[in-house]
């Protein structure tokens, strides 16, 4: 299968370019909501889309995931909590794999189950590694996946999951505080992990403003992701300084 998204984000990071994305849970957005949002989204300066959610409500995942494919020009990739959430209005779908935990279905039984409808769908996988780091607060994806996540005071752990993934040919590493965490993943945790692994780092939870993202970057992180940061009364302000900050960003990291 082709990899035309995984490779237009290579090039980019490979320039020295850093990335912000934004992710839509269609439980906290109705499709009308969504397509002004998509819009603000891509006026503000964000680079990607997400759509997904831990756990989902609605009933209209694929009419939600093309309102905001056809409300932008930005990429659109899925995010997706389980087997169910695929739609082949998206441009690529990160396969995430909870290395952080050990229940096998979130490991690979819900891919099992996607893997033929990707195919048949056509939609971009994107492997990726999708690591729990403890946030003071016990987050959807943590509760729903019945896993702990790492202690946010050992980074060696998160470490030896990020390379374990790298070997296993994972194409990123997504370093999760959760939605709506209390503490965002710790800079210390994100540098040890850019001095030990090559592949692109995503870190996300609990960044809800620039200065935050902006540590976060200088640690290492490559794309900085928010979700939450838009139901707050400021969350399009915020959102356009995320960005600027992130557009602007030079050294730190590789």
């Amino acid at each position: 299968m082709k990899t035309i998204v995984f490779d237009q984000l290579q090039g980019r990071l490979k320039r020295g370019s850093r990335c912000y994305w934004v992710l839509l849970d269609p439980d906290d957005f109705t499709i009308e909501q969504v397509k002004g949002i998509a819009r603000e989204s891509e006026s503000c300066g964000v680079d990607t889309l997400l759509v997904g959610g831990s756990l989902l409500h609605t009933m209209h995942f694929d009419e939600f995931v093309a309102a905001v494919k056809k409300a932008t020009s930005l990429p659109v990739l899925l995010f997706p909590g389980d087997s169910t959430q695929l739609s082949s209005h998206a441009d690529a779908l990160l396969y995430l794999s909870l290395v952080s935990g050990r229940n096998p279905t979130n490991l690979i039984g819900e891919h099992v189950k996607a893997a033929p409808l990707i195919r048949d769908l056509g939609i971009e996988p994107i492997p990726t590694a999708y690591m729990l780091i403890e946030s003071g607060t016990v987050s959807s994806v943590e509760f729903m996946s019945t896993t702990r996540p790492i202690p946010r005071s050992k980074p060696t752990i998160a470490v030896a999951h990020a390379l374990a993934a790298q070997y296993m040919g994972m194409r990123l590493v997504y370093l999760e505080a959760g939605s709506g965490a209390l503490q965002s993943v710790p800079a210390e945790m994100i540098a040890m992990v850019r001095a030990q692994v090559e592949i692109p780092i995503i870190v996300g939870g609990g960044i809800r403003d620039a200065a935050t993202a902006k540590e976060k970057l200088e640690a290492g992180a490559d794309i900085i992701v928010t979700g939450n940061l838009l139901r707050r009364k400021n969350g399009v302000e915020m959102m356009r300084e995320i960005a600027a900050t992130v557009q602007g960003f030079t050294g730190g990291g590789k």
